[in-house]
């Protein structure tokens, strides 16, 4: 892949968002044998952590050339996933199909919070368990999703902000009404100097404005601060 891209540059937030996705996979209580589900996979995100610990997993992700890079650093370990191409909001998998549901930062992009979330609880099993990690509103995730945003053009109405995923009070609305115990974790991650031009040219900015205000963002703190929910069923 050219390195170039905005898809290259994911690569690179991907790569430092490792940790965070192996602590996801533990604290979900993914175990061998598991059938397990990665949403929005990116570049295998969840996935690899977890068939490394012998589970069976799947991983679905709308963006081909995202499941491709899925697929390279797989394989570059010698293991097996089902690779999956589709979106968060209408997941292509019968009801109850999964032990574990996870999404390590991905899930929270989609339009509509209801209907993902729906979604999330419809393919995980009775008694099993949906975690996923999101940037909190006011963390650096969140501020550089905000600012970007206000230069981008304006997103569909149904639309919520992807950072809301990251407020505890914003998934309990979502998930309480299904769930038997939600709960809460919050982490950082310290960027290094890679990743602000990686997050600038996955947002598509190119107004020296904008690039400014976002450098400013990594410059005042590389935290970038997250929630990790666990929801069990």
């Amino acid at each position: 892949m050219d390195s170039d891209s905005p898809l290259g540059d994911y690569a690179v937030v991907a790569e430092q968002i490792t940790a965070a996705a192996e602590l996801l996979v533990e604290r979900a209580g993914v175990e061998p044998g598991m059938d397990v589900l990665d949403v929005a996979t990116g570049t295998g995100n969840a996935a690899l952590p977890a068939v490394k610990l012998g589970a069976r997993v799947t991983g679905i992700e709308l963006i081909a050339e995202l499941l491709d890079m899925a697929r390279e650093r797989i394989a570059d370990v010698g293991l097996e996933v089902d690779w999956v191409e589709g979106g968060p909001e209408e997941l292509p998998f019968d009801g109850a199909s999964f032990d574990r549901v996870l999404s390590a930062f991905g899930h929270m992009f989609a339009l509509r919070h209801e209907r993902v979330a729906a979604e999330l609880v419809r393919v995980c099993r009775p008694g099993g368990a949906i975690g996923f990690c999101a940037w909190t509103p006011d963390g650096l995730g969140g501020r550089l999703l905000s600012t970007a945003a206000s230069y981008l053009p304006p997103r569909p109405p149904v639309a919520s902000p992807p950072s809301l995923w990251g407020s505890e009070e914003h998934v309990r609305r979502l998930l309480g009404q299904y769930v038997s115990a939600l709960d809460f974790e919050h982490h950082s991650i310290e960027f290094d100097s890679r990743s602000a031009g990686a997050w600038m040219t996955m947002f598509g900015v190119e107004s020296s404005e904008v690039r400014g205000e976002l450098l400013s963002l990594f410059q005042e703190s590389g935290e970038a601060e997250y929630l990790m929910t666990v929801a069990r069923l």
